[in-house]
């Protein structure tokens, strides 16, 4: 099985931090997040990881080259900022196995095993998102679904502190998802894609997840997510 990372972006919110690292490389605990991923993955059955680079790829290259944690790497590289559909998109031209996850390069996840998101797919589905229950959606898109888990429709983060279930950027991707892919080279996932899909699913959890993509939520995961 195949997995993708999107980990091209210019991280500019976490400053100073990532201005010659990628946000994969950054340090949690005794592992960086990259490696924290692929221990999920490889868990779920993934043995190979097509990570979608841009930004500081020479970077990543040189320090996580063609294996690591003893999952096979691939690179997609993206010679211009391609969104997230794009560099998914771009990423998909070495994916021959599917399903496929796909990851956003800034999210630490624990105490759920992947398989359970992957016995959930189903073949007539388009894609399965992880949704995850928090207490407070300001800092997060919100996923509304009807009682079957098809996804009805997508909210921007909430004005007002009330409890939802936010976007998880973990996602499983059937074959079927290429066909909703717009033809352009530079698009969003999350907009460009995801509202006109009829068949997409959420898979909700409840488990300790972090996106990492602020200072204060990478300093939070340093001192409470560990081994």
């Amino acid at each position: 099985m195949q997995a993708i990372i999107l980990c091209g972006g210019l991280s500019t919110r976490l400053g100073k931090t990532t201005e010659k690292l990628p946000k994969v490389l950054l340090k949690i605990g005794d592992r960086t997040v990259l490696e924290w991923q692929l221990k999920l993955l490889a868990e779920a059955g993934v043995i190979e990881v097509i990570l979608a680079s841009g930004h500081l790829h020479d970077v990543l290259y040189k320090q996580v080259g063609k294996k690591c944690a003893g999952v096979k790497i691939r690179y997609a590289k993206e010679d211009k900022p391609l969104g997230t559909g794009g560099a998914i998109k771009n990423a998909f031209r070495l994916v021959h196995d599917f399903p496929v996850f796909v990851l956003h390069g800034d999210i630490l996840l624990r105490n759920f095993p992947l398989a359970n998101m992957l016995s959930c797919l189903r073949p007539e589905m388009e894609g399965l998102l992880l949704g995850i229950s928090v207490p407070d959606l300001t800092s997060y898109g919100e996923i509304v679904a009807d009682a079957q888990g098809r996804i009805t429709e997508f909210r921007e983060k909430q004005q007002v502190a009330r409890p939802g279930c936010a976007n998880g950027a973990v996602f499983l991707f059937n074959r079927s998802i290429i066909n909703a892919f717009p033809q352009k080279d530079v698009f969003s996932i999350e907009r460009d894609v995801f509202p006109y899909l009829s068949q997409l699913y959420v898979h909700k959890i409840e488990t300790e997840w972090i996106d990492i993509g602020v200072p204060e939520r990478l300093e939070y995961a340093r001192k409470h997510f560990t081994s």
